[in-house]
């Protein structure tokens, strides 16, 4: 097991804008949620169609052993976040992601903020030699 303060000052950019995106969505979904057990279940089924074709496309002739095991959640992670999130902003007056309310925007757009920092804080420091 890695220590949170390794993995979050070993995380390349691109895993941080990852990282970004699904704090994004948990702010927003947060914000707007909908207990309606059906638009859980239908993200739920969308996200195990279109994962295991993702999985499929990506599947090394060593099968499925050979995918990291992150890589794969995500693959399934990525299409449920997506339908959810369409799901609960539909017709809420969003521009693309960005809520109308500019206090959910900035406070979503504060905990990226927040985690950026974490993971620069974290990052190994250089010694420098006298």
């Amino acid at each position: 097991m890695i220590a949170p303060t390794t993995y979050l000052g070993t995380l390349q950019r691109g895993k941080i804008a990852l990282w970004c995106y699904f704090i994004w969505y948990l702010v927003m979904a947060g914000f707007y949620f909908d207990a309606r057990p059906a638009l859980w279940l239908n993200s739920l089924g969308i996200s195990l169609f279109i994962g295991t074709a993702l999985v499929l496309s990506i599947l090394p002739p060593a099968g499925l052993r050979a995918l990291e095991k992150w890589a794969v959640a995500r693959l399934f992670l990525v299409p449920f976040c997506v339908s959810s999130f369409a799901a609960l902003i539909k017709e809420r007056g969003f521009w693309v992601v960005f809520s109308p309310s500019l206090r959910d925007n900035l406070i979503a757009a504060g905990a990226c903020t927040l985690f950026v920092a974490a993971t620069w804080l974290c990052r190994p420091r250089k010694v420098r030699a006298a």
